[in-house]
């Protein structure tokens, strides 16, 4: 499983992309806040202690300008490195955040390597054969779930040959297939509840446990999923009534030849008894995790703790020996590293700015822009400003950490919940990363089923449109309350 998606990048970049990494653009943002801290005003704002918070943040209104600290080579060499372990006022040390990253990439590894959560959807498909119509809205909940608990993202990739044929068959069409996959793992993400690689990150950098807002999260996971299942099925009936109504209508022959030639309609994965009690344990690992958070006062290094506990048991269930649980522990881990790097230097941009003293700065330019600003038209500036920012920064926890000490701050002074900062950066990154371009899970899913990045767009406008009406609705109404 490798959730660099949201979370940084992917093994399946594709050369051709002329895009630039996340690696690269944090780094570039560092040099650009470098070369800021040589010609802004560098200033501070007075620290009260926030009672909401109970620690320290800024107060509105008392920012004075202060001697400036411009930020040389070393100093940007300095920060990804200072960025792991250099605790800002606001958050805690990147380091933390980090490793709770790898032993989550770990803990995923041991699952997979028992193939329970894949069983499990391959066990769906064929126990849904006949009923394909209904298989819309099971898969897509079941896709959702993913993306709502652990951000899944690129472990769908492995779905995509498996779904695809069967919808074809069916009569209905390849991008139906696309669709229940990447848009029910999508609106998992941007209806995040517990995925540690969207809402934990940003929660963390916020301040705030991330059981804050919960329930308007699920609010919006449960009316974006609908409004999901509703579009595809309906477009799936159109193309079964008339295969011409496809938006890849001239790909029907070429992709039934590609899809059908080895698909197998009468297998049926079966689940062991082993991994049902693996599933059972997977679950009860993130039902514990909402429980320390929210009663028991735990952070990055229990939940850790937890996982790491959890990898053991999973490991232990499932049998595999010593070598292979510790190789699929590690690997996993791996394929996280990158997750794992780009909290570190995203953290180094705050860090220059905090060292060259224009944080504050920046702060005081966004509080003049939104004195007066009802909390309605603040929270929909907000989710406005975070698509635009998912475009460059396509990293879910990148971003995260790069915005989230700016915004929170800003949501004190515009008399709005940090947890509500936290909903509109994942509802805004989870949309744009269902077309993102840039983005590792929309290009080898497209290109697995086979159609074209531009068939795509013209399938998917009008429920991108119905998302950021729901999310902007749900986040205005809650800005009210």
């Amino acid at each position: 499983m490798h959730h660099e998606n949201h979370h940084g990048l992917s093994r399946v970049e594709h050369s051709s992309s002329r895009f630039p990494t996340a690696y690269t653009i944090l780094f570039l943002l560092i040099v650009l806040m470098a070369a800021l801290t040589w010609i802004m005003p560098a200033g501070q704002y007075d620290q009260a202690m926030n009672a909401a918070l109970e620690k320290e943040a800024p107060v509105p209104g008392t920012y004075h300008t202060v001697e400036a600290e411009p930020q040389g080579l070393v100093d940007v060499l300095l920060a990804p490195i200072a960025g792991f372990y250099d605790p800002s006022e606001y958050v805690a040390n990147a380091i933390d955040v980090s490793l709770f990253v790898l032993v989550i990439g770990g803990f995923l590894g041991v699952v997979n390597a028992t193939d329970a959560v894949n069983t499990g959807i391959e066990r769906a498909i064929g126990a849904l054969k006949g009923r394909e119509k209904w298989m819309i809205p099971v898969m897509m909940a079941l896709f959702a779930l993913g993306g709502t608990t652990y951000g899944m993202a690129e472990e769908t990739l492995a779905f995509y040959p498996l779904l695809i044929p069967v919808m074809i068959a069916a009569g209905y069409d390849a991008v139906t297939g696309v669709a229940i996959i990447m848009l029910g793992a999508g609106v998992g993400v941007l209806g995040s509840t517990i995925n540690p690689f969207s809402t934990a990150i940003a929660s963390n950098a916020a301040g705030i446990p991330f059981t804050q807002g919960m329930g308007l999260r699920l609010v919006i996971l449960g009316l974006s999923w609908l409004a999901a299942v509703l579009f595809v099925m309906r477009y799936a009936e159109r193309v079964r009534k008339d295969p011409l109504r496809s938006v890849v209508a001239e790909r029907k022959e070429s992709n039934e030849a590609h899809f059908l030639k080895d698909h197998d309609a009468s297998r049926i994965a079966s689940l062991t008894g082993k991994q049902k009690i693996i599933l059972i344990v997977f679950g009860v690992t993130f039902a514990v995790m909402i429980w320390g958070v929210s009663s028991q006062g735990w952070w990055m290094a229990e939940m850790s703790a937890l996982f790491l506990g959890s990898s053991i048991l999973i490991g232990l269930i499932g049998w595999m020996g010593e070598k292979v649980m510790t190789t699929a522990f590690v690997n996993g881990a791996r394929d996280l590293l990158g997750v794992a790097l780009v909290i570190g230097l995203a953290r180094g941009i705050v860090v220059v700015m905090d060292n060259g003293m224009i944080t504050a700065t920046i702060l005081n330019f966004f509080e003049e822009r939104i004195t007066g600003m009802s909390s309605i038209a603040y929270v929909n500036a907000m989710f406005g400003t975070e698509a635009l920012m998912s475009f460059v920064v396509p990293s879910t926890s990148g971003l995260a950490v790069l915005s989230m000490p700016i915004l929170a701050p800003l949501s004190d002074f515009a008399g709005v919940g940090r947890d509500l900062a936290v909903t509109s950066f994942q509802t805004a990154i989870g949309i744009t990363n269902l077309i993102t371009p840039t983005y590792a899970v929309v290009v080898g899913g497209l290109a697995i089923g086979r159609v074209p990045y531009d068939r795509w767009l013209a399938f998917i406008w009008p429920l991108l449109v119905i998302l950021v009406v729901v999310c902007c609705v749900a986040i205005s109404i809650a800005a009210v309350l």
